[in-house]
């Protein structure tokens, strides 16, 4: 079985980082003394995750971000002050383990500041055992997904665009993610031009 939860985490003494690549990149929700652009080397931001609970159901799944094997991934660097470890990784582990999928590891992230410094990062990677594991998807699959996507937290295309917007505040791109945002966004302003009586019965 997979290793779900790093007691560790919890007792390790110093300051805790915390690497954030989707929703904590615009939405941390927990205190923080610093906060980093960074980088992760070794796993890659993709929406291969089916929501059963955030941002969809297990009846219509929606679609959320992981880690997943290869590449890299550039996000935000969190540094939590020690005093309070413990009620950050419980905030995170509530937050983000709510059904098991994540895999949760300490990861190397080189920090893009002036120092350049490499520190250990807890970060949360997709169990690809995983029942809600979701694979590479078409991103015709992504948009379908998307588009019927609602749970919990509201809309999953409010998820994808919000995270859209966290990266190009930070200056670059993920392709994939903004490929499928200018579709939702196109459709979004196809759906307003309409008039009143044609958008209600779609």
């Amino acid at each position: 079985m997979s290793e779900i939860t790093l007691p560790s985490v919890t007792t390790a003494k110093g300051d805790l980082w915390v690497f954030g690549y989707g929703s904590l990149m615009w939405r941390p929700g927990f205190e923080f003394e610093e906060r980093v652009p960074a980088r992760l080397v070794g796993e890659h931001r993709a929406l291969c995750v089916y929501s059963f609970v955030h941002r969809g159901t297990p009846e219509k799944p929606g679609l959320v971000l992981g880690l997943d094997r290869g590449g890299a991934c550039r996000g935000i660097a969190f540094r939590v002050a020690e005093k309070n470890r413990v009620d950050v990784v419980a905030y995170l582990r509530e937050r983000e383990q709510v059904t098991s999928v994540y895999r949760e590891v300490m990861r190397s992230v080189w920090l893009e500041n002036d120092a350049r410094q490499r520190v250990s990062a807890l970060a949360y990677v997709v169990d690809r055992g995983h029942v809600q594991y979701a694979g590479r998807l078409s991103l015709a699959d992504q948009h379908r997904h998307v588009v019927q996507g609602h749970g919990q937290s509201g809309a999953n295309r409010d998820y994808v665009t919000a995270t859209v917007k966290a990266i190009e505040a930070e200056g670059f791109r993920d392709r994939q993610l903004h490929q499928l945002a200018t579709m939702l966004h196109g459709e979004a302003h196809s759906l307003h031009a309409l008039a009143p009586e044609d958008r209600e019965s779609r």
